[in-house]
């Protein structure tokens, strides 16, 4: 199992004192904390290898393109990909831009559906609302009862019409681990585009592309102990026929006054200079993540999970949104009528960082029957003592918000 105390040690930012209190930090679901092994990671590639990637013949050109595709190469391996089905792009947000603009634009036709269930994330939200107005296509929500997915919904909703279905493998607001592999093959059979939100799931627990033999896949490498970049899986047969997202250097073997012809996959995505420090930060991250093993990470967010949810039930006028179990280490929950904002800032003179808010993720607020909700997340630095701490915390935040 984790020995978190040791862990701890390796973020310096968990050092820190905020306002003389230890730091709790709650809130990886939106970004997570960086080991000093990533941050040095960073700062050496500037410092010995800061050059641009394949374009130049000299030597410290060569060494960084040897530790971006390097990098390329680790982390495929790391979700059971190959190098050429893995493309780098910022987040995963950009990720599902980019199957949207490069694949749905030039597919999707009039009278055609996009299947999606309402806890999404607006990243998996709003490229398909753009497309589907552009193109006069149905956008179509599968809803959600008891904070899963209503299968039955799902599979009524999922017709002949229906050109791309796109979920969620971890929500971010309810923690629900959905079972991609059983809509795959819905999908798959009903001859239906494949694709799936993993911001949740690749810095959690074991992922293996081929083995949910999705269409594409997309992720985060800030959410994973990374820096601030992302990567897209996509099927190469699929990645071939598409056009590119964006347009400019390194995606081009040939350029003429009047056309131009497009790099191999996966660099015809990479339009421009690329992350090339980030990229060397994030196969940091993905070392640093199987030096402690996922299966041992994924117990780990079980075990604390499970204890933080004991812990909330001794204080009365919690709520939790989420599954009892089956979850990830994400708990949403309001407090009597306090604000989430409210809660959050109180929570914050405590040294306790929780987010406050529709987490991007409206269309679920409003299934749900709330405006927001207050949420704590869960990573691998994180103990029982940060849940003694947030539960405290809460107490006084009811104490506090109730007069």
């Amino acid at each position: 199992m984790l020995n978190v105390q040791r862990i701890r040690k390796d973020f310096p930012i968990l050092s820190r004192k905020m306002d003389g209190k230890r730091l709790v930090y709650l809130d990886s679901a939106a970004t997570s904390q960086k080991p000093v092994s990533v941050i040095n990671a960073v700062k050496e590639f500037y410092e010995k290898h800061n050059s641009n990637v394949h374009r130049s013949v000299y030597k410290l050109s060569e060494e960084a393109t040897e530790l971006y595709e390097g990098a390329r190469d680790a982390i495929a391996k790391f979700v059971g990909a190959k190098s050429d089905e893995m493309v780098f792009v910022r987040n995963t947000t950009e990720a599902l831009n980019l199957v949207a603009y490069a694949w749905a634009m030039h597919n999707i036709q009039k009278g055609d559906e996009v299947l999606i269930t309402e806890m999404e994330h607006h990243s998996n939200i709003l490229p398909w609302q753009m497309v589907c107005k552009a193109k006069g296509a149905k956008l179509v929500y599968a809803k959600v009862r008891d904070f899963a997915i209503d299968m039955n919904d799902f599979e009524s909703k999922l017709t002949k019409r229906t050109k791309i279905v796109s979920v969620a493998h971890v929500s971010n607001v309810l923690g629900t681990i959905n079972d991609v592999k059983r809509l795959e093959k819905l999908s798959h059979d009903n001859n239906s585009l494949f694709v799936v939100d993993g911001a949740q799931a690749v810095p959690h627990m074991k992922v293996d592309v081929k083995d949910i033999d999705a269409d594409f896949y997309a992720f985060s490498g800030h959410k994973m102990l990374g820096p601030h970049i992302g990567m897209l899986y996509g099927r190469k047969q699929i990645l071939e026929g598409m056009e590119p997202f964006m347009r400019g250097g390194s995606m081009v073997k040939d350029v003429t006054q009047q056309d131009a012809k497009w790099n191999d996959v996966p660099w015809k995505f990479e339009a421009g200079t690329p992350a090339v420090a980030e990229a060397a930060g994030l196969v940091e991250a993905v070392r640093y993540l199987q030096r402690l093993d996922m299966d041992d990470v994924r117990k780990h967010e079980m075990q604390l999970t499970e204890y933080a949810l004991k812990k909330m039930q001794g204080i009365k006028g919690v709520r939790v949104f989420g599954p009892r179990t089956n979850r990830g280490g994400v708990i949403s929950f309001t407090l009597g009528n306090a604000h989430p904002h409210d809660i959050a800032t109180v929570l914050d003179s405590e040294g306790v960082c929780i987010r406050g808010g529709h987490h991007c993720a409206k269309p679920l607020m409003q299934a749900l029957g709330v405006d927001a909700v207050s949420r704590a997340s869960f990573y691998v630095y994180n103990g029982k003592d940060d849940v003694e701490v947030f539960v405290k915390a809460l107490g006084k935040a009811k104490a506090v918000l109730r007069r």
